[in-house]
């Protein structure tokens, strides 16, 4: 696609594996970020993910699936 997007995956890539704690946080907000509520951040905190951590992890998986739909948009079209 674009050196713009390689670099976007590169980065997400470079992330630490989120924690198991989070794996049930993160599909949700791969299948439906709408759905998150402070409940479920307030959540990781107490299993003891830091803010940064719960932060860096929910844009990384945002990123990837925009990045997964983006392609899948682009195969249709072409």
């Amino acid at each position: 696609m674009g050196a713009a997007l390689d670099e976007l995956r590169q980065a997400v890539a470079a992330l630490p594996p989120a924690p198991q704690a989070m794996a049930a946080y993160l599909e949700t907000v791969r299948t439906g970020a709408y759905r998150v509520t402070d409940a479920d951040v307030e959540a990781l905190k107490a299993a003891g993910c830091s803010e940064d951590e719960i932060f860096e992890q929910t844009v990384a998986v945002a990123v990837d699936e925009g990045l997964r739909r983006l392609e899948a948009g682009l195969r249709a079209l072409g």
